[in-house]
């Protein structure tokens, strides 16, 4: 009822969204094709502000699986499981369940925009919730200061619930039923992505150099409720201090053909009620019960229950207490040929270790879009690496992940796409799960955007 009511809330405003497409937003990323390689929107004031405007958007995708997987762990019981929890849900070919967002996007005044986003249906989260909503200042000219005005030609602040602004990738990434920006079915191995509470305030320079700064609560699920737990590290009642994090970089059309775009970007907390920088995904992975065990707690079989492993074929290192990361991109562009590479070391540890962690990433995109004059259809390939330490286990674990890509856009809003991945898990336990794990197989994908 709630996905039905807030399709007919869409629905009426409509004719108010139809105004503001024709308007268009200011400073804005748009849904469709047009938004593929817009990072940090730009402080270009190409849009007048001809009064509140309501823009009412969707994401939609369907995909096809046919993806085969096995491991060599050895038979294991578990209390309150049923049978062998080290084998693996025998999977077949067939549709996974679609996914679905609402976009709502509102004018507020000239330089002022909102953003609120909702999960309609996703995997992880069948019924409707809302991601997260934003403020996003590029004027402030209610302050009626010529001083304000010219320096916010340079800055832009958001202010709200959403996505931490850490390394490039997540511009590129697919978020429930938005998969439009991704030339791949699935995000990276170790998906770094959350909302949280908090603000950042960017300055661009016309040289092409921008700096950002940014301060969250360190949480997805915000929390009044005093902390009672001990740190292992500190000995101490655990404590929630904000999470700070930065970006520097420098991005700049070179001539008509070419774009080169470095960053590099931080993320820190010291502690925190539940950090969820690298689980912090409410739709969950779009490779759909992979290397997943069979049954689940309190022997309730699988077929009369929810999807409890949302996040099948990706990492979690598991620093839910504390996280200090930093990631470094390059994003290449010639013609039609994109390059977007991806370098990131993490540290940090559980409320219950004394001691952090490490995980480090790899990434290499390799796109070729094409006609020169559409760029609607592409090619492409993925490698990426993850080595970490995780608890319990006597070595580093490494997951690689090759993919070979193929896609067309329709039309700008409508897209398909086609991919071969194939994914190695090493170095886990004879008693783990993903000892001696792989899967491998074809993903067909669909996708709206509006």
């Amino acid at each position: 009822m709630k996905n039905l009511y807030l399709i007919l809330v869409a629905l009426a405003l409509l004719p108010l969204g139809v105004k503001a497409q024709q308007g268009q937003m200011q400073f804005f990323r748009p849904n469709d094709q047009r938004g593929l390689n817009i990072f940090e929107t730009s402080k270009k004031d190409t849009v007048a502000f001809t009064g509140l405007k309501v823009k009412i958007g969707g994401n939609f995708e369907l995909s096809f699986q046919d993806l085969t997987d096995g491991n060599t762990a050895l038979p294991k019981t578990q209390t309150g499981f049923t049978g062998n929890v080290n084998s693996l849900i025998k999977l077949m070919p067939g549709f996974n369940l679609p996914m679905a967002n609402l976009n709502v996007d509102v004018q507020l005044a000239d330089g002022i925009r909102l953003n609120l986003t909702s999960y309609l249906a996703t995997r992880h989260h069948e019924d409707t919730w809302v991601k997260g909503g934003y403020i996003q200042f590029d004027k402030l000219t209610f302050l009626h200061s010529d001083l304000v005005d010219q320096l916010m030609k340079s800055f832009t602040i958001k202010i709200g619930q959403n996505d931490v602004d850490y390394g490039d990738q997540h511009f590129r990434r697919s978020d429930g039923g938005n998969t439009i920006y991704n030339p791949f079915v699935e995000n990276y191995i170790m998906d770094e992505f959350s909302t949280e509470t908090g603000a950042e305030i960017y300055y661009h320079h016309k040289s092409g150099f921008f700096l950002m700064g940014g301060i969250t609560n360190g949480e997805l699920n915000e929390t009044v409720v005093a902390p009672t737990k001990i740190d292992s590290a500190t000995k101490q009642v655990n404590k929630y201090p904000p999470a700070y994090h930065g970006k520097i970089g420098f991005d700049k059309q070179i001539n008509e053909d070419t774009r080169i775009r470095l960053s590099g970007s931080f993320y820190t907390v010291s502690s925190a009620n539940s950090s969820t920088l690298f689980g912090g995904d409410r739709t969950g992975s779009h490779y759909y019960y992979i290397m997943s065990n069979q049954n689940i707690a309190n022997g309730t079989t699988l077929n009369n229950a929810v999807d409890y492993n949302a996040f099948s074929g990706r990492f979690n290192p598991g620093f839910s207490e504390e996280v200090h990361t930093y990631m470094a991109n390059l994003f290449l562009k010639h013609k039609g040929l994109e390059f977007f590479g991806t370098y990131e070391d993490a540290r940090g540890r559980s409320i219950t270790e004394t001691s952090n962690r490490g995980a480090k990433q790899y990434a290499v995109d390799l796109i070729y879009r094409f006609p020169a004059n559409k760029e609607n259809f592409w090619v492409g390939g993925r490698y990426n690496t993850v080595t970490a330490t995780i608890a319990g286990n006597p070595a580093d674990v490494t997951i690689n992940r090759g993919v070979g890509s193929i896609g067309w856009f329709m039309t700008k809003n409508i897209m398909m796409k086609a991919e071969y991945v194939d994914q190695v898990y090493k170095n886990y336990a004879n008693t783990n799960i993903l000892n001696g794990g792989q899967f491998n197989g074809v993903m067909l994908e669909a996708a709206i955007a509006f």
